[in-house]
């Protein structure tokens, strides 16, 4: 009786033994499947990041384009709009001299 008994506790502290150590093996397993599960998270934001900057420069380098655009069709239409003669240039040459300079007359080459 007394060696099943002692059959049946090395049984016991065996199979504990291995309950310990499935336990162990289980928390290992966890732990590196969550550090993998963060650096495929880390690597898709970085990835994320970097997507997103190359799109916004792509939008910026659009706008940029677009605006410049729209200026050179702004300013085709208002030169396109004004019409002036070479005496209507003189005077406005020579009015905006006398406002710069304070000189009358400074288009006509006296300062």
């Amino acid at each position: 009786m007394q060696e099943v008994i002692q059959k049946v506790i090395a049984v016991e502290t065996e199979a504990k033994q291995l309950v310990q150590a499935a336990r162990t093996r289980a928390e290992e397993l966890l732990a590196s499947s969550r550090a993998q599960a963060r650096q495929i998270v880390d690597d898709a934001r970085r990835e994320a990041k970097i997507e997103t900057e190359t799109i916004l420069a792509a939008a910026e380098t659009e706008a940029e384009k677009e605006k410049s655009e729209r200026l050179s069709r702004v300013a085709k239409e208002i030169e396109a709009a004004i019409h002036l003669d070479e005496a209507t240039v003189q005077q406005l040459v020579a009015a905006a001299l006398d406002g710069i300079c304070g000189c009358p007359h400074a288009a006509k080459g006296g300062r």
